[in-house]
This record gives C-alpha cells, sequence and structure tokens, in this order.
C-alpha cells in the first residue's frame, strides 16, 4: 500500500484537473488518476462554452490553438423551419478542442505540483470504518495497487461506478439522453459566426440539434435524444430537417463519437465521510442545454476550496465536507431548479407548439429583448432579470398556457 498523503482525484477531465489544480495552489500533495493512456482523449463534447464562464474561472482568455472559433449568438430553428435569431454585439460563447482544453487543465495543474497517474483504473474506494481512505488501482492495466489518501473527490465522469460504492443516490437514469457528434466538412449556407440549434422531436426527442461552423471550414453537428437511435435521428436531420438539411446535405462526416448526457439536475447528496463527488457524476449539468464544464468546474473549485478546509482541520467527516454541497447549492442552486423545470416545459410541448412560441416571440420581437442578457450559464438569474421586460413576460405567459395546453 502507498500513501498519496493528501488528496487522491478520481479522473482528469477538466473538473477532476481543476480541483486538482485548486488544491495543489494552497500547496497539498495531490494525485490524480486517469484511467486513459492520455488526458482528453477519447473525446466526447462539443466544447461550446461560454466566455464569461471562462472569465469567471480564471481561464480566458485560452491560449489561441484551443479556440477553433467565438459566436455572437444562436440561431433557434422550429420543426417546421421558422426562425428566430439573437444576435449580440459581441462574442458570448466560444467552441474549443476539448483535448487541447483539458491538456491544459492538467498541464496548469501539472505546474502547481499535481501528480497524474496515466492508464490507471481506479477499481475500488478504500474504505475504513464508514471513511473513504483511498482507492484500489490498477496501474499500466496490469499491477493492482493501493493508494491512501486522506480525502477522495470523483470527478469520474457519467458512469458513477466509483460513487455507487460510497452508496450515495446516482443521477437520474430517466432524465439521460444519448447524443451523437460529428466533425463534417462541405457545411453549406451558414454564417460563421452563430450556433444554429434545431428543435423537433422528429429529430431530437428530448433535446435538440446543434450545428457550431469553426474557422477551419469545418463544423461540428450533433443532437441528443431521449429515445430511439440517435444516429438514424442525425443521418434524418441531414437530409429531411427543413432547415437543417439545406446547410448539411451535401456534408461529408468525418468522425462521430456517441455519449450520454444528464439532464436530471444535480445528485441529491454530493458528499460522505472522506468522499466528494464533481462534475458529471454529480450531474451537475444544465438541464436546458446539457453543458457541464462550466458548472462543473465551478463546483470543482468549491470541492477544492472545501476538501483544503477540511485537511487543514483534520476533520473529513459528512458533517464537514456537507458546506461542499450548501455551497454550491447557494450560488447553482436556484439556476439549476429552473433550468430543469425549463427541461420539462419544453419536453412537454409538441412540435406545433414550440412553432407556436417561435412565431410569436419574433413577432414581440423578444431577439431584440435577448440581446441584453449578460449571463448565460445562471439561466435562472438571468430569468428573472429580463422578467423586467413586458416583452419576455407576455412571452413567458404565452409559454406558460402552451405548457398548460399540453398537459391538461
Amino acid at each position: 500500500m502507498e500513501t498519496v498523503s493528501d488528496a487522491i482525484i478520481v479522473g482528469g477531465g477538466p473538473c477532476g484537473s481543476f480541483a486538482a489544480l485548486n488544491l495543489a495552489k494552497h500547496g497539498f500533495n495531490v494525485t490524480v488518476f486517469e484511467e486513459h493512456e492520455e488526458i482528453g482523449i477519447p473525446c466526447h463534447c462539443t466544447g461550446h462554452l461560454s466566455i464569461n464562464g471562462l472569465r469567471a474561472l480564471g481561464l480566458y482568455p485560452l491560449p489561441k490553438k484551443i479556440v477553433e472559433n467565438f459566436f455572437y449568438g444562436a440561431n433557434f430553428h422550429s420543426p417546421s423551419g421558422k426562425t428566430l435569431s439573437v444576435r449580440f454585439s459581441q462574442p458570448v460563447t466560444c467552441i474549443v478542442n476539448r483535448t487541447l482544453f483539458d491538456k491544459h487543465i492538467a498541464e496548469n495543474a501539472k505546474k502547481a505540483g499535481v501528480q497524474y497517474s496515466l492508464n490507471s483504473q481506479v477499481k475500488s474506494l478504500i474504505i475504513e470504518n464508514d471513511f473513504v481512505k483511498g482507492a484500489s488501482v490498477k496501474l499500466n492495466g496490469e499491477i493492482d495497487d493501493d493508494f491512501t489518501a486522506k480525502i477522495v473527490v470523483d470527478a469520474e465522469g457519467i458512469s458513477s461506478r466509483i460513487l455507487r460504492q460510497t452508496g450515495l443516490q446516482t443521477l437520474n437514469s430517466e432524465m439521460l439522453v444519448n447524443a451523437v457528434q460529428a466533425e463534417v466538412e462541405n457545411v453549406k449556407d451558414i454564417e460563421s459566426d452563430m450556433v444554429e440549434v434545431f428543435l423537433g422531436k422528429d429529430y431530437a426527442p428530448g433535446f435538440y440539434a446543434w450545428l457550431a461552423p469553426k474557422q477551419d471550414g469545418k463544423a461540428k453537428v450533433g443532437l441528443a435524444a431521449q429515445t430511439g437511435n440517435p444516429k438514424e435521428f442525425l443521418q434524418k436531420l441531414m437530409h429531411n430537417h427543413p432547415t437543417a438539411s439545406r446547410k448539411l446535405r451535401t456534408a461529408r462526416i468525418l468522425r462521430t463519437v456517441f455519449h450520454p448526457v444528464t439532464l436530471g439536475g444535480p445528485i441529491p447528496k454530493t458528499y460522505s465521510n472522506g468522499f466528494l463527488a464533481v462534475g458529471d457524476v454529480a450531474s451537475q449539468v444544465k438541464s436546458t442545454t446539457g453543458g457541464g464544464v462550466i458548472m462543473g468546474m465551478n463546483c470543482a473549485r468549491i470541492a477544492a476550496e472545501v476538501a483544503g478546509e477540511a485537511l487543514r482541520a483534520n476533520d473529513f467527516s459528512s458533517n464537514f465536507l456537507s458546506k461542499y454541497q450548501r455551497q454550491c447549492e447557494k450560488i447553482l442552486g436556484f439556476d439549476m431548479k429552473a433550468m430543469f423545470r425549463i427541461r420539462k416545459m419544453l419536453n412537454a410541448m409538441s412540435d406545433k407548439k414550440i412553432d407556436y412560441a417561435i412565431t410569436f416571440c419574433t413577432k414581440l420581437g423578444l431577439d431584440r429583448t435577448l440581446q441584453n442578457v449578460e449571463d448565460i450559464d445562471f439561466q435562472g438569474k438571468t430569468l428573472v432579470h429580463a422578467l423586467r421586460s413586458p416583452r419576455v413576460l407576455s412571452v413567458l405567459f404565452y409559454l406558460f398556457l402552451l405548457h398548460l395546453s399540453a398537459n391538461p
């Protein structure tokens, strides 16, 4: 048995590396166990991130080689082809090369003193007297060894295999969607500085489809679906959607990846004795968009702060670590609950009602009102702020009526 000393991080994705980075900055000994041979590979995510979110984390601007494009807004396309465009005066989001982004966070962590053990799968937690005391790890796919630590931070991702060993409730499987993403070339009729969003149950039931142009002339196109085969939906989107097909019918798919996305909101409890859960494993993901990088990294920073306090106090009890969840809920709780309710409302609306809603929003000039939105990560607080506008109140009332008519 080997002693890692202060903290073990399970998983070298952005949330795991960011937690490790913030712990190491305070002088603690941290080891990250990553099951893959290389950070950032395989890559499953589009990497569509808000600029304000990155800035708040202290990560903006990013190195130029990481950023694949900047976006001033989005075009929302209804199932029948109606469009609502929202354009801001300056870029609000960017897409990043997720492999390079993940490596960037990990390199910063290494410079702060974090040790990385790649091709090292955490097989199980070491639990003594109801306290997590470390992890059993298969190193280089061959050697099993035990590593002790005072606290373990689980950033394993959506699989939740390690989380289950603590007895904590895992994410809501009924709110999982299966996503597909493809990199394509030969895309037609696009605005290079706008993201395209395609709605409709015939193409992405329980979610939506997207098209994000890159500066090299290629694009990332994808969707997620609560039911059915996402690969088949992608082909249908590219050839049958009234708007998407004009842009994608002649496109050539270069590579395709598949991955699940959790939309059910944070798990009920993210801590136990000697243990914290962050990122996708804790379902710290926006129910509206499926974005988890910014939210997860905010929680990873909080996890590092609380873990640091626990290390200084030498108190790793569930009672002490509970402040992690309280702080996450204080910062993110309202927005997460609001986004979950919005997702439920959208899922209940028929394609016909979505058409009505986009037509109504366009006629009312909601696009002009939304140009004043300042934060696209904390959507609950943004909605409250936007309620000062009569246009937004009118749209919400209209959507509420549509929601009621869909749920008599």
